[in-house]
């Protein structure tokens, strides 16, 4: 059965889709694990980069229609083996009308109708990745009430590190309030210049505050990594028939960090385990 992983951070323009389509990737193409990505963001870029990566043309099947209909299944859209894609539409706007529509009485039913959309979905796939707004909002408590660990992505930025503490801050309130248990897999730092003083201190802070939740593996600024946003994901090969070099870099990273991400979710559903035997 799958795990549902929400990629977040309260502060816009730190990777969180970029996180999400490298993990998603890495999952289904070195994990081999069956993969779902769910566009929760009207700006449709996670849908944007994967179509290319699958080479489609239009991902015309959408997040939006399946909330509407109450049917996540018939949303799919096959990007490559083992990765599968819901898109965006930006008619996914009007998300909040759309719940307060379908439940006019009943906030809690329309903070769980994601969580609710998912489970007919949960045994075809082994990874569920959610791409969100940065805010505050029906999109945001819609992924986190539906997941079952939070990725929080950091970059080196006093306010990205203002971002992560409020979302953590969020997390507690909905533990607190609506029985969620959400807990953080980790913490991916995000290096906008590596040897900065401001980037190391922000990652100083952020290891002092949250220890070994903050991953070894740290992403740094690469070209290869941004041409992926207009060419899709890939792993080119040379004259000589050899994988690329810089695509090998790039991708290796984040084979880390999902390793370690994996690390850590063999210690959470052990530590899971047993406060359901106590």
């Amino acid at each position: 059965m799958a795990k549902t992983y929400v990629v977040g951070n309260f502060k816009g323009g730190v990777g969180k889709t970029k996180t999400v389509t490298m993990l998603a990737y890495e999952s289904a193409v070195k994990k081999r694990r069956k993969t779902l990505v769910i566009d929760l963001d009207p700006q449709g870029n996670a849908t944007s980069v994967l179509g290319r990566t699958g080479g489609l043309s239009a991902v015309t099947k959408n997040v939006t229609d399946g909330f509407i209909t109450g049917n996540l299944q018939n949303q799919i859209t096959k990007v490559i083996p083992c990765l599968d894609i819901i898109g965006a539409s930006t008619s996914f706007r009007t998300l909040p009308k759309l719940l307060m529509s379908k439940f006019p009485d009943d906030e809690d039913q329309q903070m769980l109708y994601l969580k609710t959309l998912l489970e007919p979905l949960k045994d075809q796939y082994d990874s569920i990745y959610l791409d969100v707004p940065p805010t505050i909002s029906d999109f945001s408590d819609n992924a986190m009430m539906a997941a079952d660990y939070c990725i929080i992505v950091l970059q080196t930025q006093e306010l990205s590190l203002d971002g992560a503490k409020t979302y953590i801050s969020y997390m507690q309130y909905l533990a607190n309030n609506y029985n969620s248990d959400l807990d953080v897999l980790g913490i991916i730092p995000c290096m906008l210049r590596p040897g900065g003083r401001v980037d190391e201190d922000v990652l100083r802070a952020a290891r002092d505050l949250y220890g070994n939740n903050v991953l070894q593996t740290v992403v740094k600024y690469q070209e290869r990594l941004k041409a992926y946003d207009a060419e899709g994901i890939h792993i080119n090969k040379t004259s000589l028939g050899y994988e690329d070099s810089w695509d090998i870099r790039a991708h290796k990273v984040f084979e880390n960090v999902l390793d370690e991400l994996d690390e850590n979710q063999k210690k959470l559903d052990k530590y899971r385990e047993g406060e359901l035997n106590e």
